[in-house]
């Protein structure tokens, strides 16, 4: 089998298939990404090896977290005598990961080397081993192994915040969504799909199960609108931590404090949240001050109106610049202190304390600078006060801390800015 035919998208699955001749198919199978899609994904493949076999006979599925390697590798190596094809599915298999209930069997390493062992020699004509997990890790041997002898099919949707990630990830959605809908013979308007996926958020088993729920509930008419997602679907959306942060950055103060109520509802800690604000306060406090300098210099300039495209030729060039000087100062400073103490260079610090740790990706980037205008560094310096001020309340004493993260979301947004640390000197962080 060629070599770039053993690794492919859930979404050119069945052109794959198409064009793919029943012999090539290799004896492994591993699916891994998103639990819906994975599942999908599954049923073209399984009805693939089979042919026309029947799947009742031919098909015999193991939950991954619960059985042996040498279970898997028994079922997979004995013959049935009712059917010439087999199939053995192995769900959730922890071959990248420690599963994390203390019931559940671990694959160890020389459980993970018999497998690469059993997959080199070759599974037995006619058999075939499917596995499938939510996440894998490519440095390892047993990935290697599989994406040399075996077929990958990767099910994963980028999770992050960033423009490309969320419009993958509405594209997603909205294929699922026409799969399900034309069975029954109706569309979604765009702004019924828009309000189903801001109540729902990208949760896929819970967005088709919300769908087929719409479908009964609009009866005989051939659309669902807004007014039917509304009467029908409640709010089940599990917000990034990501939402409240960008509504505090606008300025949103009715946005944030709905985000930070569904957070504490979803069982998030007062710490994480707070965490949350302090990296935002920080890197904020380092746009502010090297915009200051900035303007310095270029007076004509408005960092809040100006584009994309200006953004990138005017303003990205000099902040590439002023994070080499910062990674040549960290440098220095790590052999100085080298010479006292032996220290671990950490890129994730490093990055910290860059303003564009990635230039390649200019967006988000310009994103941050546009926002940082809503403040000042005076206000983000008194915010910065009480957050390390909260902080060591929340470790040492008990009280209420939604109502004090309320309080910090209220002052950053409002148009007077934060006054704090005046007024608080007697506090145990005020320096």
């Amino acid at each position: 089998m060629a070599k770039n035919k053993n690794n492919v998208k859930y979404n050119k699955l069945n052109s794959f298939l198409n064009s793919f001749q029943e012999n090539d198919i290799p004896g492994f199978v591993l699916i891994y990404g998103e639990p819906y899609l994975v599942q999908q994904a599954f049923k073209p493949i399984s009805s693939f090896l089979l042919g026309k076999n029947n799947p009742q006979f031919a098909l015999e599925t193991l939950e991954g977290g619960s059985v042996s390697m040498g279970d898997i590798i028994d079922q997979v190596s004995t013959f049935s005598f009712l059917v010439p094809k087999k199939i053995v599915a192995v769900k959730n298999a922890p071959l990248f990961q420690t599963p994390q209930g203390s019931q559940e069997i671990s694959f160890s390493q020389s459980d993970i080397d018999r497998l690469i062992d059993f997959i080199q020699k070759g599974i037995p004509l006619n058999h075939f081993l499917i596995f499938t997990t939510a996440r894998i890790d490519k440095r390892k041997k047993i990935y290697k192994t599989l994406a040399d002898k075996g077929l990958i099919i990767d099910c994963s949707v980028p999770a992050g915040a960033r423009k490309a990630d969320q419009d993958e990830q509405k594209t997603v959605l909205k294929n699922i969504s026409d799969q399900i809908l034309s069975k029954s013979k109706k569309i979604i308007d765009n702004q019924a799909f828009h309000a189903l996926v801001e109540l729902t958020g990208f949760n896929l088993d819970l967005f088709s199960q919300n769908l087929e729920k719409l479908i009964v509930y609009s009866g005989k008419s051939r659309t669902i609108s807004t007014a039917d997602v509304k009467a029908v679907i409640i709010r089940d959306k599990k917000d990034p931590i990501f939402n409240l942060t960008n509504a505090v950055m606008a300025k949103d103060v009715k946005s944030a404090l709905f985000y930070l109520h569904s957070l504490f509802n979803e069982g998030f800690h007062p710490l994480q949240i707070l965490k949350s604000f302090e990296n935002q306060t920080r890197k904020l406090i380092l746009v502010k001050c090297f915009t200051q300098k900035f303007y310095e210099n270029n007076k004509n300039v408005s960092l809040k109106k100006i584009n994309f495209n200006s953004f990138k030729q005017i303003v990205l060039p000099k902040i590439t610049a002023h994070d080499e000087l910062t990674k040549t100062a960290i440098k220095e400073q790590d052999k100085y202190l080298s010479k006292e103490k032996s220290l671990k260079k950490k890129k994730g610090k490093l990055n910290d304390l860059l303003l564009a740790p990635n230039p390649q990706n200019a967006y988000p980037v310009f994103q941050i600078f546009q926002k940082s205008e809503n403040f000042s560094l005076t206000g983000l310096n008194q915010s910065l006060f009480f957050l390390s001020d909260l902080d060591y309340r929340l470790k040492s004493s008990s009280f209420n801390a939604k109502t004090a993260i309320e309080n910090f979301i209220i002052n950053t947004c409002s148009k007077g800015g934060f006054v704090y640390a005046e007024k608080n000197q007697n506090r145990r962080h005020h320096f």
